[in-house]
């Protein structure tokens, strides 16, 4: 049976990083992961974002769509992606019976020192509500935490679930 991890946070939290390393310590395990994220996934789906709130919703929803029939089928998945909404992420929630949330909690200040794609800079993101996790499976650092050792705890606890 498969599972999805969805690591949210701010643009520039360290998501990727992480999912990287993810990816990388579940494929060492031999477990075959698809990776949602969210700037490859948008070029395919929203070849022109708005990034407006409505852009958001429908992006988000179909991003929640196809991680639920990935998970469904048999295969593992990484959400890697901001979903400033909770609501996005309870959509997959609700319909992925293993899943963590994992929120990689950065200060503002760090990503905004960061951003290494411009968001900030370009003021992208500026109007950007993010409503973190009330209840997440998993509560990362992003500022004091490497990727590796963040990847390493999301793996013991897809361990201690008997997901892996």
């Amino acid at each position: 049976m498969s599972f999805a991890v969805w690591l949210t946070g701010l643009p520039a939290s360290g998501k990727s990083a992480i999912a990287r390393e993810l990816v990388r310590e579940l494929h060492e395990r031999a477990v075959d992961t698809a990776v949602l994220e969210s700037d490859v996934m948008r070029t395919q789906l929203t070849p022109f974002p708005r990034y407006d709130e409505a852009d958001r919703d429908l992006f988000y929803d179909v991003l929640a769509d196809v991680g639920v029939l990935l998970a469904r089928r048999g295969r593992p998945v990484v959400f890697d992606a901001t979903a400033n909404r909770r609501r996005y992420r309870d959509v997959a929630r609700s319909s992925i019976e293993r899943f963590c949330e994992v929120y990689v909690d950065t200060p503002l200040e760090v990503c905004r020192a960061r951003d290494p794609k411009g968001l900030y800079r370009s003021g992208r993101v500026t109007d950007m509500v993010y409503e973190p996790p009330l209840g997440p499976e998993l509560l990362l650092r992003g500022e004091r935490l490497a990727p590796a050792k963040a990847a390493e705890r999301i793996v013991v606890y897809l361990q201690a679930r008997g997901w892996l």
